[in-house]
């Protein structure tokens, strides 16, 4: 029987031990990477077990605990054991399934089962050559706005490296104090992980890209892998109040860094925000990565 207290939290230390596994197990939403986890630990709680070949993912926000999917080899009795702990551990909504084939998975093993989708949670996955290149009719408006971005400014574009993270990370605390992150919880936390991130930068395995007008610094992405085709955009920040239109530069420009090694880019879910959601919208993504959710009550029902 699983155990909650089996799990543990997710740490730098087990980088290559998520790396090896999902090598053989590839993943595709932003969320199961094992950067979202390491740098988001300190709001969701991320935790896990191994468990016959397989990882066992949970997370804790506001003391209420969820439970994911196996990764690992197909194995119906594990399926079960994790149904079982998170019908026992979990709160209100204690399964989610974050990609195509264990929602296939859970459905054939529990037919009755009823899945939610949760469309705030849904990954956009876009065509790197799309972003990169804003050819066509659909994307006439933004490739206008770039196009004039490069009229009105001289900038020039570089990755991040170990000789200019120190500025990147300045660059954040400038761009915090612009948001007012302490001001409210969630900037709080999204401070608190991007900087974790530019802090371990190197050790996680980010990349990520600088947009300079006059040598200062303008907007910044960070990048990681999610599989071999794939890269996700864990954040995007920049100073439109400065700079207008900077948000599409630095957007189109990390899509062409991308371009040479991943045919798709994740730039994340929107969380029901409706200005983010019309945002993603309008870069016309090749397909989403679903999100499904079962009940407590559901798994009672059904499952036990």
């Amino acid at each position: 029987m699983l155990k909650l207290t089996d799990f543990k939290p997710v740490s730098l230390d087990d980088r290559d031990l998520f790396r090896e596994h999902y090598r053989q197990f590839p993943q595709v939403h932003s969320d199961n990477t094992f950067a979202n986890m390491v740098c988001w630990n300190h709001y969701a709680d991320y935790r896990f077990i191994e468990v016959e070949g397989s990882i066992v993912l949970s997370s804790t926000i506001d003391g209420v605990t969820a439970f994911r999917m196996p990764i690992g080899p197909r194995n119906p009795e594990l399926v079960g054991d994790v149904v079982d702990l998170a019908a026992r551990e979990g709160g209100d909504t204690p399964l989610w399934v974050l990609d195509p084939a264990n929602e296939a998975l859970i459905r054939e093993l529990y037919p009755a089962l009823p899945l939610h989708a949760n469309r705030n949670f849904f990954d956009y996955i876009y065509r790197t050559e799309a972003l990169a290149d804003l050819a066509g009719k659909g994307y006439a408006t933004i490739r206008r706005q770039v196009n004039r971005f490069g009229r009105e400014y001289q900038y020039t574009v570089e990755k991040i490296t170990e000789e200019n993270i120190n500025e990147v990370w300045e660059f954040l605390v400038v761009w915090c104090e612009w948001r007012d992150c302490d001001s409210e919880p969630v900037l709080a936390a999204e401070k608190e992980a991007i900087l974790f991130a530019v802090n371990h930068f190197f050790p996680i395995g980010l990349e990520g890209w600088i947009v300079r007008i006059g040598g200062t610094i303008g907007a910044i992405s960070i990048v990681g892998p999610v599989n071999e085709s794939m890269a996700v955009v864990h954040f995007e920040k920049a100073l439109p109040e400065t700079y207008p239109g900077i948000y599409k530069v630095i957007t189109t420009e990390t899509a062409a860094g991308l371009r040479d090694r991943y045919r798709y880019v994740n730039r994340e879910c929107d969380m029901g925000v409706p200005g983010l959601r019309e945002s993603k919208t309008r870069y016309h993504p090749a397909y989403m990565v679903e999100v499904y959710y079962a009940t407590r009550e559901d798994l009672e029902a059904c499952c036990r």
